[in-house]
């Protein structure tokens, strides 16, 4: 087995959408500003939701879809910096609401807007050892939970949401690079733990922007000289979608079509380690991917951590 195959994926949102003009009720700011500077226009927003909520309706969707007998699923994995809970894991509590056998494992994993991209090489590693096997990958975030809600350079990029995957062993290829850097600047996105007062999302945009196009690139590049491929042999590239200048800034390094690209942060903000699977199922959704495609997903985060994967659908 050398890589992993993408069986069937789900998402869930909160009910809530709040537009650029419901954020200038809260914060100084307005709509034009926000679009011009983020490629945002609206978010979702828990409020009866929570983290856990959101996981579930991921992970029973995409488990439905898949067909898969549920004894067959070997581990339920949820990448999320904002679970409701430190224990037990909101893995586990996707593991109850599934009504899936006791003998599975399950655990979150934190690595913030990086954490799906992280977990496929993690589910990669796992099934190796339980061919025949899945395992239930899911990204959610309730990011909302940690907003200050006075930060306008913050408060106005992220939204809530979650998406999942069941994924299992293949024969096809597979590629993946990671990358973290605890030496790095911690105060460019950082967020205190618990027991602190305060314990809101903290980030320095111009920071963050200057290391993220070049992590970006340096993971797609990676997976390209790894497969011996060029960017043109790959049939769509789903960035994090965390700043669409950040991802048109990316786009200049390659001399592809934009529409190989995958954008929808317009409508979700950032909804952190959720945001590569929401937008793969979007895509799933609307037919735009079959299979033998050739797809990049590369994200970045806190840590600082950035990571990238080349999979076959």
């Amino acid at each position: 087995m050398k890589g992993i195959h993408i069986l069937a994926t789900g998402r869930a949102v909160p009910k809530h959408i709040v537009t650029n003009d419901d954020m200038a009720e809260i914060v100084d700011t307005n709509d034009e500003w926000i679009r011009e500077r983020t490629g945002i226009t609206s978010r979702y927003k828990c409020e009866d939701e929570t983290c856990t909520s959101l996981a579930i309706e991921a992970a029973s969707k995409a488990l439905k879809r898949s067909g898969i007998d549920k004894k067959s699923v070997y581990a339920v994995i949820v990448a999320t910096t904002t679970a409701e809970t430190a224990f037990p894991s909101t893995a586990c509590m996707v593991q109850k609401a599934l009504g899936l056998p006791d003998e599975v494992m399950a655990f979150d994993m934190s690595a913030a807007c990086t954490g799906f991209v992280y977990g496929l090489n993690v589910c990669r590693g796992l099934l190796m050892t339980e061919p025949g096997k899945r395992i239930i990958l899911v990204g959610s975030e309730q990011i909302s939970r940690i907003i200050d809600y006075t930060d306008r350079q913050s408060c106005i990029l992220f939204g809530d949401g979650a998406g999942a995957a069941v994924i299992e062993g293949s024969n096809d290829e597979f590629y993946h690079r990671a990358w973290s850097d605890g030496d790095s600047d911690m105060e460019a996105l950082y967020c205190k733990g618990i027991g602190h007062d305060g314990a809101h999302l903290m980030m320095n945009g111009k920071k963050v922007f200057r290391f993220a196009v070049g992590a970006m690139q340096q993971g797609i590049d990676g997976v390209l000289e790894d497969a011996g491929l060029s960017i043109g042999d790959v049939d769509f590239i789903v960035c994090h979608q965390a700043n669409l200048r950040i991802i048109r800034n990316v786009m200049k390094k390659y001399d592809v079509p934009q529409e190989k690209f995958y954008v929808n942060i317009d409508r979700y903000a950032n909804t952190s380690a959720a945001s590569i699977i929401i937008a793969l199922d979007e895509m799933f959704e609307k037919g735009m991917l079959h299979r033998g495609m050739k797809v990049i997903c590369v994200g970045f985060g806190a840590g600082l951590t950035w990571s990238s994967a080349l999979l076959t659908i």
